[in-house]
Order: C-alpha cells, then sequence, then structure tokens
C-alpha cells in the first residue's frame, strides 16, 4: 500500500501545476482561481477582424464603467467597489481614467507615485475578482497627444513592464484627442505602441481618434499597421446622435474595429438634460454589433453623467437610490 502524500506537498504540486497552466493558456493566477469570473470565462482577448474575441475565439462585449478622474476620485478604485459593479450590474471591465494635463494630472504636476499606486490598486482589485481593466491615458486639454508623447512612452513603457503577463490589462492610449489630425494621432501611436508591445506583445491598445473620439473616417481611411488594436468612438447621447452611429457603422464596414471606451446619455458637456430616445437607439446598436463600451463616470460628481447622486456617500453597495437617473439606465442595460 502507497503511503499518502503529506498534505503540504500536495498543495505545493496542486499550485505548481495551476501556475503552469495559467501560464500556457495566458491567464494570470488570481483571475484564473477564481471561477466563473469574466477572465475565466474568456481569457485574453484578442482583436479578430472587426471584434474583441476571446481565447476561443468568440466574441465578446467589453460591458464597462469608466471611473472619472482618478487624482479627484480614487475612492472609488477598490475591490468592493468592483465586485459591486460585476456582481449588481454585470459589468465585467472597469476602464481608470488618468487625466494628463488637467489640475492633479501626470504631467501637470500631479503626485505621479500616488496616481500610479491608484492604477496598481485598481489593477489588482480587476484581477482578484476576474474582470478587465483599461489603464487610461485620459488627454483633454492637452489635445494633440504628442503634447506630451515622451511622458507617454514612458508612462506605457512602465506599466507594460508591470503588468506583463496579465492578460486582463488593455491599453487606451490616448483618451480624446482634439484640434490635431488622424496623421498626428497615428504618428503619435506609432511612436508609443512598440514601447507597450516590448512587454506586452499581445495586449488589446486602445487609439483615439481625432474630434474627441467622432472621426472614426479618417481612421478607416488609413488605419494603423499594428495588430491588436481597437479604434475608439465616444458619444453623449443628447449631442451625437444618427450621424455618429453611421460613422461607427461605415468604419466597420470597412474593417475598422471599433471600441466604445466613453459615453453617456447626457450632453457632450456632461451635464444637461437626458436624452433617452437617442440613448436606447445606441443601446441598441452597441448590443446589436456586440461593441464593447463603458460608461462615464463612477462618482458622485454633481452632474448628470455621474452614475451616482451627489448625495451619495458609499464607495460600494450601491443600492437604487443611490444612483442617478443616468445609473439607473446604465445599470438597467448592463443586466439586460
Amino acid at each position: 500500500m502507497k503511503q499518502k502524500a503529506p498534505r503540504k506537498i500536495l498543495t505545493a504540486a496542486l499550485a505548481a501545476l495551476l501556475l503552469a497552466v495559467c501560464f500556457l493558456s495566458g491567464l494570470s493566477a488570481p483571475a484564473y482561481a477564481a471561477a466563473g469570473t469574466p477572465y475565466a470565462k474568456h481569457g485574453a482577448l484578442h482583436v479578430k477582424g472587426v471584434n474583441l474575441t476571446d481565447s476561443r475565439e468568440k466574441v465578446v462585449q467589453l460591458k464597462g464603467v469608466s471611473t472619472h478622474g482618478i487624482a479627484w476620485y480614487p475612492q472609488y478604485v477598490n475591490q468592493a467597489a468592483f465586485k459591486t459593479l460585476r456582481d449588481d450590474w454585470g459589468a465585467n471591465c472597469v476602464r481608470l481614467a488618468m487625466y494628463t494635463q488637467e489640475y492633479g494630472g501626470y504631467t501637470s504636476g500631479g503626485d505621479k507615485a500616488q496616481l500610479e499606486a491608484v492604477l496598481d490598486r485598481g489593477v489588482k482589485a480587476a484581477a482578484s475578482l476576474g474582470m478587465y481593466v483599461i489603464i487610461d491615458w485620459h488627454i483633454l486639454s492637452d489635445g494633440n497627444p504628442n503634447t506630451h508623447r515622451k511622458a507617454a512612452k514612458s508612462f506605457f513603457t512602465k506599466m507594460a513592464k508591470k503588468y506583463r503577463g496579465n492578460g486582463h490589462v488593455l491599453y487606451e492610449i490616448c483618451n480624446e484627442p482634439n484640434g490635431c489630425s488622424w496623421a498626428q494621432v497615428k504618428n503619435y501611436a506609432n511612436y508609443v505602441i512598440p514601447a507597450i508591445r516590448k512587454y506586452s506583445p499581445k495586449s488589446v491598445i486602445l487609439v483615439g481618434t481625432p474630434t474627441w473620439c467622432q472621426d472614426l473616417d479618417t481612421a478607416a481611411a488609413s488605419p494603423l499597421n499594428q495588430k491588436n488594436v481597437m479604434y475608439t468612438c465616444h458619444f453623449y447621447a443628447a449631442s451625437h446622435g444618427q450621424f455618429l452611429r453611421d460613422k461607427v457603422n461605415a468604419a466597420r464596414k470597412s474593417g475598422l474595429p471599433v471600441f466604445i471606451s466613453e459615453f453617456s446619455i447626457c450632453d457632450a458637456s456632461g451635464n444637461g438634460a437626458i436624452n433617452y430616445t437617442e440613448a436606447n437607439k445606441w443601446k441598441s446598436r452597441m448590443n446589436k454589433n456586440h461593441l464593447s463600451y463603458c460608461a462615464w463616470s463612477l462618482s458622485n460628481k454633481a452632474e448628470t453623467a455621474s452614475l451616482l447622486k451627489s448625495s451619495t456617500q458609499k464607495t460600494s453597495g450601491w443600492k437604487t437610490g443611490d444612483l442617478s437617473a443616468t445609473g439607473k439606465w446604465v445599470k438597467k442595460m448592463m443586466k439586460e
């Protein structure tokens, strides 16, 4: 009769086997271990044609929420908040918006170490919950992404090196280019993307398009010669209607993979009245075409686009009464 192996030895052997399987399949151990989570189901993502697909070539739709600027609302970057979004809302992705040139931004005197610590907290929280996470270089007032291209390259080199092997991490290299041409954005992308590819050769990268992520047509006419890249479209339903949906359709028909990395159902200022009619048209289009999206924004800022009421102090475990009208609509959409 064979002797039973000591429990500690068996445990170590199983752990080693798990890590080996994770490594070979491209899954990080924490996400893989969380059976039933989005990442355990889909694994590392990649782009095929116009679609985002999983490790088994199945089309995937990321349904996410974007934080507001993490320099101003870091309290919502926590595991309990992400768990609420996953379990109660049906979200499988969180976008971490790190402003660059605004007050407290990464390139405008903000505390870089603190901002990176918040990002790290978000990346780890998402991993432990088996969710996807987007590291967003949130340019806005800087307009042309080339304004801080050296800082961007340094930042993404650091992030890609730090999170290499973490298949749940996506990189958004320029939030909303504005006041510049697609040729300038393309030049920037070709400068920054190789820095990411050095350490994360297969990660999905999101590239912003000019005019606050509306000029998909110019990107479609001259796309990047890069793999696993998607092009972002941003809409605010009360400002952007059929004309922008037509651009999305035309871009996809030409072969351009589109990702809605930011949207809301009010006007482009993030405020004003909600346009439910246009919001529902966008919802139908996104679901019909399996367009991945992130709703703006996870905060209690006193504006229409905030998902939480300004009076809400909780940073997780929100009930219906804690949500703004926008938050209620977004939650219902995700659960559907």
